[in-house]
């Protein structure tokens, strides 16, 4: 077996070797729908991504991407877990497998994603960054039992985020408790009801931040939040900045009211 596994690495890397460009494999994922691939150096930035994660990422092309890091498309709470994470694959040197977030798109709303992430050596053997991909989670054999039950909620949050909402009101929608849903929503994706709620809320009122002259008011009561400093709170504490400096840092040229 052992002589079968060395034959089997030596054909291999006479191939790949052989090769004129290691990215030419790469191009696959251009043409492989709702895939997002990413590729980055040790310190995080971006080498290559492909047509689907420039769509999540919001610009036109990968040349808008490269050389920039998690830091340039994401407010900082959200970077830094990302951070966080390639630099638990680069320590450890072992993949990171089966990963379920959130991710912020460019329209404002947060989908599941699941996330895998390994770590890239070279030629003397020492770690030199990481390749990573995200897909749906509606798409994964991981959700293959019990998202199904829950994407009447998935929808309901998604359709009314803006109305008044507690988790009872999730749980009637789909006919379930309260302690159910809490117990089914927390074991799949990994937050609860009411956090993924305030998420989905962060997440329109970012795209109205960085799209509209919106007064801060007009965001909280359009994204249904209590009050404007219901929502400032919720905000710095979801991405990290309050809303007007989020603003400053995401829309500068354009003129804002308070």
């Amino acid at each position: 077996m052992a002589s079968l596994e060395t034959s089997c690495e030596q054909r291999q890397h006479a191939f790949f070797q052989d090769l004129e460009s290691p990215l030419m494999l790469l191009e696959l994922f251009e043409f492989l729908p709702n895939v997002y691939l990413y590729v980055k150096d040790r310190e995080g930035k971006f080498l290559r991504v492909n047509r689907f994660a420039c769509q999540i990422l919001g610009v036109a092309c990968e040349r808008e991407v490269v050389g920039k890091n998690d830091f340039d498309f994401f407010p900082p709470a959200i970077a830094s877990q990302y951070v966080e994470e390639d630099h638990r694959v680069l320590a450890s040197g072992s993949p990171l497998l089966d990963q379920v977030w959130l991710v912020p798109g460019g329209d404002g709303f947060p989908r599941w994603y699941l996330c895998n992430k390994i770590p890239l050596r070279n030629l003397a053997g020492e770690i030199c960054g990481l390749a990573g991909i995200k897909r749906p989670y509606e798409h994964s054999v991981a959700a293959a039992t019990g998202y199904s039950r829950l994407l009447k909620v998935v929808e309901f949050v998604t359709e009314r985020f803006c109305e008044p909402m507690e988790v009872s009101d999730m749980a009637a929608h789909v006919g379930l408790s309260t302690s159910q849903l809490q117990r089914e929503f927390s074991r799949l994706f990994g937050i609860s009801p009411i956090r993924y709620l305030r998420e989905i809320r962060i997440g329109v009122a970012r795209r109205l931040l960085e799209t509209s002259d919106y007064s801060l008011a007009k965001i909280a009561a359009d994204c249904g939040f209590y009050d404007q400093s219901h929502f400032s709170r919720q905000f710095k504490e979801s991405t990290g900045l309050a809303p007007l400096a989020y603003r400053k840092r995401y829309q500068p040229t354009r003129s804002t009211r308070q």
